[in-house]
């Protein structure tokens, strides 16, 4: 079964579990994931909207809807999203750095090079390395060369997160590069892997 058949299938079974408990926020929230990965993005923004609306309590983990956000081009959305998610788990380096991406497309590299926020705890080599390139203290081929000793998952994530730093200083031919292979040569089975091919699709890159 192709990604786009499973995917228009999950999409099935989530309009069919909100019908029946049209109350539960975890429905929208699963259906906005599927409208994502299918490069929907207003859509999963309106279902992750109706997930909070039912249940208040669920804003600070909505950190799918800070992604969508970043995709749908509205970067202060996506860098408040990403700061209320840190205030119920401030060691999450990923959210950090979607932060950082957010207040980059907003007012540039070097303010949200300032602003970036303290982290520590991530068990993932490749990911800490990220961390530091986005602080400014090492090179992208650093992080290429850490994210091999991780296998496939570290590859993934040391391109995805090398393209999307190109992308963040305007650099399109090396964001093209490294978010390309993310997706098409590092597949993994994770929410972020979906991402980055959905970066292709939206940046035109198929």
């Amino acid at each position: 079964m192709n990604r786009q058949t499973l995917l228009h299938n999950q999409l099935a079974h989530w309009d069919a579990s909100i019908r029946d408990r049209l109350g539960d926020p975890e429905g929208y929230i699963r259906r906005g994931m599927v409208y994502f990965k299918l490069a929907q993005i207003p859509e999963s923004i309106r279902d992750f909207d109706r997930a909070e609306a039912l249940d208040p309590r669920v804003k600070p983990y909505l950190w799918q809807r800070g992604l969508s956000y970043y995709y749908a081009g509205e970067f202060q959305a996506g860098a408040d999203q990403f700061e209320i998610d840190l205030t119920v788990n401030s060691r999450d380096l990923e959210e950090t750095l979607w932060r950082y991406l957010c207040i980059a497309r907003l007012r540039g590299v070097e303010e949200a090079r300032s602003t970036l926020l303290p982290v520590s705890g991530d068990p993932r080599r490749v990911m800490r390395q990220v961390y530091t390139l986005f602080q400014g203290n090492c090179k992208p081929d650093e992080v290429i060369n850490s994210g091999a000793w991780e296998g496939r998952s570290g590859r993934f994530y040391a391109h995805l997160y090398v393209g999307l730093y190109h992308e963040a200083t305007g650099d399109e031919l090396r964001s093209r590069h490294f978010i390309t292979r993310a997706a098409t040569q590092y597949q993994v089975n994770d929410y972020m892997w979906d991402l980055a091919v959905v970066h292709c699709q939206l940046r035109g890159w198929n």
